[in-house]
């Protein structure tokens, strides 16, 4: 049953209610009325008769007066234009200012909300909630839906040129030049440069090994040709041996003078890379031609879809990565809400101001909301709804007052006999 069929059967319970009051009201006055005819016809007005004629007479004049009480709130009794009835209808748009500002004045203020909520201890029961594993899942799932309808709502041409303008804007920002020059820096405190450096001489090392004959053949093309071979191969042993060895002597001692130089060397460049104007004007153009390039171009032009393809496909997954991570982060947050005071009087504070300040803001477009929403209403649609709200309630002020007024009247005539 949806929303709008509810009301509906909610406004028809209320209906018949209103009725079955209304009748009981009635039917006691009209009882009121058969008494006081039957008695008076009957046995007159002498002895206990009196009396019984009394508190009837009284009865019919209370109720009389609380039923056009009642209805003089909704229409004119007996559909007469008497002053002063149909106050409802007649006085609606009244009505309807003087609700807004009842309510502005005694719901929206901010003192008032904020009294209220400052001991309410939101952020505690807030991480007492959160930290059941159910709620988390349910927080997760609106999380997740969130997500989703953000990316359909979402245009996908405006969203792709403004992460396209951020990124390359921010890209374009960047000094190139020192921040490599940094990361040299970074590289050699770390020893890092060193480390690459092995790596090289132990590659060359295996690349001359295994190119050895290709090595011999090369040599021996560009010998004489009146070289004899032996001498040929002993050359040619010396020089590879040679080499190897020097490639081993600089594997072997860190300090070795090759190792100082390019130490030095690195260094130096760092150093250029961070204050030479040169190296940084080279930085920014190989950077801007590196933006500029088709693929890095395209590339960046694919991050939303490859970005929303993946929200999408991980918010849609409950057992995704993804969804374990959000639900474990909210059961975590509920966690330090729950066991930590600082932090729960920290978001206590800020829940208080937000409230505040938005009772505060919005007070007055609450109360002309309420005002205008009146305003727009039908009179007597207006009339009929209020009655089917308090008009219960109200026939049990006929009901009283023709039990009163009764009880009013055979008081008043036993003391008039009295005396």
């Amino acid at each position: 049953m949806t929303a709008g069929q509810l009301a509906l059967a909610d406004d028809a319970e209320r209906a018949r209610d209103l009725r079955r009051m209304k009748g009981r009201a009635t039917a006691l006055l009209l009882l009121a009325a058969a008494v006081f005819i039957a008695v008076r016809i009957t046995w007159g007005e002498d002895g206990a008769a009196g009396y019984v004629v009394a508190t009837a007479e009284a009865a019919m004049v209370g109720g009389l007066a609380d039923w056009f009480a009642v209805t003089a709130l909704f229409r004119h009794p007996l559909r007469l234009p008497i002053p002063h009835t149909a106050i409802i209808p007649e006085r609606k748009d009244s009505i309807g200012r003087s609700l807004g500002g009842f309510v502005e004045d005694n719901f929206l203020n901010g003192e008032v909300i904020g009294q209220r909520l400052a001991g309410a201890g939101l952020a505690a029961r807030a991480g007492d909630w959160l930290v059941v594993p159910e709620n988390a899942a349910s927080m997760a799932d609106q999380f997740a839906a969130l997500v989703r309808g953000a990316t359909e709502v979402l245009r996908d041409d405006d969203v792709q040129a403004g992460i396209e303008h951020i990124v390359t804007e921010r890209l374009r920002r960047l000094p190139v030049s020192p921040i490599v020059g940094k990361a040299v820096d970074v590289a050699v405190e770390g020893g890092h440069h060193q480390a690459l450096l092995e790596a090289a001489l132990q590659g060359l090392d295996h690349m001359a090994v295994e190119s050895r004959p290709v090595l011999r053949e090369q040599l021996a093309k560009e010998s004489p040709w009146w070289m004899p071979e032996p001498v040929d191969d002993r050359i040619f042993e010396k020089i590879f041996s040679g080499l190897r060895r020097f490639v081993a002597e600089m594997l072997e001692h860190p300090d070795h003078e090759i190792r100082r130089t390019v130490d030095q060397r690195v260094q130096e460049l760092a150093q250029r890379l961070k204050d030479s104007p040169e190296m940084r004007e080279r930085g920014d153009e190989l950077r801007d031609e590196l933006l500029n390039h088709p693929e890095v171009r395209a590339w960046i032009g694919s991050l939303w879809s490859s970005l929303k393809e993946a929200l999408v496909s991980e918010t849609s997954r409950p057992d995704s990565e993804v969804r374990r991570r959000i639900e474990a982060s909210i059961v975590a947050g509920g966690e330090s809400l729950r066991s930590d005071p600082a932090l729960q009087a920290k978001v206590d504070h800020w829940l208080v101001s937000v409230a505040t300040y938005l009772a505060e803001q919005s007070r007055s477009e609450v109360s002309d909301l309420i005002a205008s929403t009146v305003a727009r209403w039908d009179p007597d649609d207006t009339a009929r709804r209020i009655e089917a709200q308090v008009g219960r309630d109200l026939q049990f002020i006929r009901i009283n007052g023709t039990v009163v007024g009764g009880l009013a009247g055979l008081v008043i005539h036993t003391l008039a006999h009295a005396l």
